[in-house]
């Protein structure tokens, strides 16, 4: 699902939808985005939709700064990334990930750092080896504040790395605040 566009009498509306959330996807214990043990990382939660789309959720902190009260364009960069190489999770299983082949994206606005960040994405095209993908960084008004594009290879986990699922703590971790609904207001 792309972000809505309705047009009232010229001008451009936002709506906002209610979105059943189907799965929360495994968090790590160090990984940068994911890691819920990495002090510097940003703790990202991930869920899929049923849309079909996934969509990431964190609270950036001082440590993700660019300029003052900016999120930096490479953590930018590095969570949409990351969530569009999960949206290849939403369609098959968490043992096969999507390892970037091209990536870029497009800055609209700047992302504050005093507020949870949203961000969707999904798979636009999918071949026998590798995926497209498509996301964006959302502001609280449903507005994009940057769209990333990508092309992924669709791998095993266990050919990517020695991966040690217990060892890293790769696992969904329940949260009572995890919700059991999204609304995302889309422009």
């Amino acid at each position: 699902m792309r972000p809505c566009i309705l047009r009232v009498h010229g001008r451009t509306e936002r709506t906002s939808m209610q979105i059943k959330i189907v799965k929360k996807q495994p968090n790590s214990r160090m990984c940068f985005v994911c890691g819920l043990q990495n002090a510097f990382g940003l703790k990202s939660r991930f869920y899929e939709l049923e849309t079909g789309e996934i969509m990431a959720v964190f609270q950036p902190s001082s440590e993700h700064q660019g300029y003052p009260g900016r999120l930096h364009g490479g953590i930018a960069a590095t969570i949409l990334d990351e969530t569009i190489g999960r949206a290849i999770m939403v369609k098959y299983s968490d043992a096969i990930w999507g390892v970037t082949v091209d990536f870029s994206m497009r800055l609209r606005k700047p992302v504050p750092l005093d507020r949870e960040i949203r961000v969707v994405g999904r798979i636009v095209s999918d071949g026998k080896r590798t995926y497209a993908g498509s996301g964006e960084i959302l502001l609280e008004d449903g507005s994009v504040a940057i769209e990333g594009t990508g092309k992924y290879l669709k791998m095993d986990i266990t050919k990517i790395a020695d991966f040690d699922h217990e060892g890293e703590q790769w696992r969904v971790v329940a949260d009572a605040n995890d919700p059991e609904t999204v609304a995302l207001t889309r422009q």
